[in-house]
């Protein structure tokens, strides 16, 4: 392209940014009802309906597996309610208790990118089966050493971690399934319905977890909890999942592929940073909130599993009554930060009340704030991803957030160690309110609004129409391969070719391309050639077969602006770099094949 681009556009051209992979990003007026409901003449978005919590339920393969993990769930909140309660036990140190949230969440970053690599790469029934396998022997292995009084805050840490690890590799893989086990319209009720999960068991985990103490010991929770993850094994045996029709991509190739999306999609990229500073703010409750009801409080073994039960209480009334109430009136991105002063006002609250009833009400409060920005920031992140990179945009939503709140569980413990837990809470509220009139001064850049008219469905279609030239069939690792389209442009028309060649390169680089270059011929009036390397033939055929409806309108936009009097010239050509550096060659099948 030459340097002097107004010779096209006519003058400066804006950067439209990304276009339909973004979608619209709707200004709500005062009162607007996200329905189809449109009598009062106002424009209300069409990506949210009215629904019900519980339609999801009418889904048998996603209510079987809603009510295993419901179980299982209490079951894990008995078992962290047991774990919290014997590092109190073992030490005294407020900065272990505050480390074991960290010690739970660091394993996300470390290993949900692979884990996401994987859950697109394997069948995700058997990644589920390996994770849930992996939690029972860990939960169980925890019992075994309490049983032989070699529990230390370095084993508890240690094992929380490698419980961690488990839910790691799971989280992937579950969340990408969900989409797949229901429709788009269940979606909503189906993030409100798994939220709600967390909370049911955030409400009888806690007081279970209490009342066992007291009653079997630490040691029998852990083993019903391994029993509980063996359970759910049992129950997604009759799962049957989609099986991928075209070849896979390698480990590394499925990493970078993801890395590549997130660097050219700015969808994606503002998903990430919503989540990771919910995250990292959100993380003083996990952190704070125990070591206020241990070190401040003096809570009993009961009294603390109250405590995380009023925090469940107020998750569920946030899924139940407020989240279905706020969709029908607010943009999920007024919802997000509604939530977050909510957060302000609990922070300033766990600083300053010292007695527990009122304290259990504070918990509650925190379980809203927490699952009213968590559900929606998970539907957004649902629609703002490709079916066949949900694993793997699932795993890096996954890292940015569990990274995030590590980094919150590590700073906000330290500060209310060293300076104490209410400098702690109060740091952190004045940082929120600062976020907040930054975000609205700026008019609110990391909006989420957008996913409400995003649709990233993958439309298949045959390989680019050049199959009937090919000589021989390529195989799987044949590469990297250089597709060339070449194209006459009427010249008038150079401002929206530029503004759709922007949007055609960020298509291709996201569903594989590496390398992307327009050039135009300086011996040919208003001709111009593009040329882009892919990989392999397998990511070449998996390009393919990622792009979305409306990425394929916007290349047949492209297209419709060349007035050469035949279609646009398009060739492939495969490197044989490989081959002259390893001084052999390939025999190739001469004589047409068709693709």
């Amino acid at each position: 392209m030459p340097e002097d681009e107004s010779r096209l556009s006519g003058g400066v051209v804006d950067d439209l940014g990304y276009g339909a992979e973004q979608g619209a990003n709707p200004q709500l007026q005062p009162g607007c009802s996200f329905s189809e409901n449109r009598q009062s003449g106002e424009y209300c978005p069409e990506g949210v309906t009215r629904t019900s919590t519980w339609t999801a339920l009418r889904n048998p393969t996603f209510s079987r597996l809603w009510f295993a993990t419901v179980v299982s769930g209490i079951c894990v909140s008995a078992h962290e309610t047991a774990a919290t309660w014997v590092m109190n036990s073992v030490s005294h140190s407020t900065l272990y208790l505050s480390l074991m949230s960290t010690a739970a969440t660091l394993p996300f970053f470390l290993f949900i990118l692979p884990a996401g690599a994987l859950a697109d790469m394997a069948e995700r029934k058997k990644m589920l089966y390996v994770a849930y396998i992996w939690l029972a022997v860990c939960a169980g292995g925890l019992a075994l050493l309490g049983w032989l009084n070699l529990l230390t805050p370095y084993v508890l840490l240690g094992s929380v971690f490698l419980v961690g690890t488990g839910f790691a590799f799971n989280a992937p893989a579950f969340s990408a399934a969900v989409p797949e086990i229901v429709s788009r319209e269940e979606l909503p009720s189906a993030s409100v319905l798994t939220g709600l999960q967390l909370n049911i068991s955030a409400i009888v985990g806690p007081a279970l977890g209490g009342l066992l103490l007291l009653i079997v010991g630490a040691n029998t929770i852990f083993v019903f909890n391994a029993l509980c993850f063996l359970g759910v094994v049992i129950s997604i045996v009759p799962w049957k999942p989609n099986v991928a029709k075209l070849p896979l991509e390698s480990f590394v190739a499925s990493v970078t592929t993801a890395i590549r999306y997130v660097r050219y999609s700015r969808s994606v990229r503002i998903i990430l940073i919503r989540n990771a500073i919910f995250s990292f703010f959100i993380a003083i409750v996990p952190a704070l909130l125990p070591v206020v009801g241990l070190k401040e409080l003096h809570l009993s073994a009961s009294s603390l599993g109250l405590l995380f039960t009023s925090m469940g209480v107020g998750a569920v009334i946030a899924a139940v009554l407020i989240l279905p109430w706020g969709r029908a009136r607010f943009s999920p991105n007024t919802l997000t930060r509604l939530a977050a002063l909510l957060g302000c006002v609990v922070s300033i609250l766990m600083a300053s009340i010292r007695q527990t009833p009122p304290f259990l009400v504070v918990a509650a409060l925190a379980g809203i704030a927490w699952t009213v920005s968590a559900a929606e920031l998970w539907v957004a992140a649902q629609r703002a991803m490709p079916g066949w990179a949900r694993g793997r945009m699932n795993a890096t939503v996954i890292m940015a957030s569990q990274g995030a709140m590590a980094l919150g569980g590590i700073l906000w413990g330290t500060i209310a160690a060293t300076v104490g837990v209410r400098s702690a809470l109060l740091v952190q509220a004045s940082l929120v309110l600062v976020v907040l009139f930054l975000t609205r001064f700026f008019r609110h850049p990391w909006s989420i609004d957008f996913t409400l008219t995003a649709d990233l469905e993958a439309v298949p279609a045959a390989v680019m129409n050049v199959g009937y030239k090919l000589l021989y069939r390529p195989q799987p690792d044949d590469g990297p391969v250089l597709v060339t389209i070449e194209f006459q442009l009427d010249s008038s028309r150079g401002s929206k070719f530029v503004d759709l060649m922007r949007e055609v390169r960020l298509i291709h680089l996201r569903n594989g391309a590496y390398s992307w270059y327009l050039f135009e011929d300086p011996s040919r009036h208003n001709t111009f050639r593009i040329e882009m390397m892919v990989p392999s033939w397998t990511q070449y055929l998996l390009q393919q077969d990622r792009l979305t409806k409306a990425d394929r309108e916007l290349i047949q936009q492209a297209e419709s602006l060349h007035v050469g009097p035949n279609p646009p010239e398009v060739r492939m050509y495969l490197g044989v770099n490989r081959e002259l550096l390893s001084h052999k060659h390939k025999e190739r099948f001469v004589g047409p094949v068709t693709t």
